[in-house]
C-alpha cells in the first residue's frame, strides 16, 4: 500500500525564517514510519533536518489514579532521553524506538490504554537500545528503594534478558 506524506509547500528556515528552502536528501527512517529530509535555506545557506510522520490518533492514557490524558509524545521522548543521557545511542535509534512504541499503541485498537502499558513498552525498547538506560528507567519506573533492588535487576538482566520482563509482568 503506498504511503502518502503531506508536504507543506513552504518550509520556514529555523535560522532566518525565510520561506525558500530546498530538499537536498530524503530517506525513510524509523522502519518506514518517518521521512528524514536534509534541507538547505536558499536565503542564508544554512542546512537543517526535518522529520515527517503521518499524523495518526493514539489512544488516551488512563493514569494510575484513574484520570485520563492524551498521549504525549514529547513526554515519552523526554523520559527516554533522560534514561539515555550520555549513552551511545543515536537520535535515529531513539526515534525508531519511539515510532515502534507508537505503532504498538495504535495496534492495540483501543481508544484508551493504561499508562502502565506505555511504561512496559518503554522498558522493552530501552532494554534493546542500551542496558544502562534500561536500568536507569527501571529504577524510577519500578521505584527501586535500595541497592539490592538494582543488584537484583542487573543480575536478572545478566542471566537472561527476557527474565527482566517477568518481574514487570508479575507487577502488572
Amino acid at each position: 500500500m503506498p504511503c502518502h506524506f503531506r508536504v507543506h509547500p513552504a518550509m520556514h528556515c529555523p535560522f532566518c525564517s525565510a520561506h525558500d528552502t530546498k530538499v537536498i536528501d530524503s530517506r525513510l527512517v524509523a522502519e518506514g514510519e518517518q521521512v528524514r529530509r536534509r534541507r538547505e535555506c536558499l536565503a542564508c545557506g544554512e542546512r537543517f533536518t526535518t522529520f515527517e510522520t503521518a499524523e495518526l490518533v493514539l489512544p488516551r492514557l488512563i493514569k494510575q489514579d484513574g484520570s485520563r490524558q492524551p498521549f504525549d509524545e514529547e513526554k515519552l521522548r523526554a523520559g527516554m532521553q533522560r534514561a539515555l543521557e550520555k549513552r551511545p545511542v543515536s537520535v535515529e535509534r531513539l526515534e525508531a524506538a519511539i515510532a515502534h512504541i507508537k505503532h504498538r499503541l495504535r495496534a492495540t485498537g483501543e481508544r484508551e490504554v493504561k499508562s502502565r502499558v506505555v511504561g512496559e513498552l518503554v522498558m522493552a525498547e530501552l532494554r534493546k537500545l542500551d542496558e544502562v538506560a534500561y536500568i536507569r528507567f527501571a529504577s524510577v519506573y519500578r521505584r527501586f528503594q535500595d541497592l539490592s533492588e538494582f543488584r537484583e535487576e542487573i543480575e536478572r538482566l545478566s542471566r537472561d534478558p527476557r527474565q527482566a520482563d517477568e518481574k514487570t509482568d508479575e507487577q502488572s
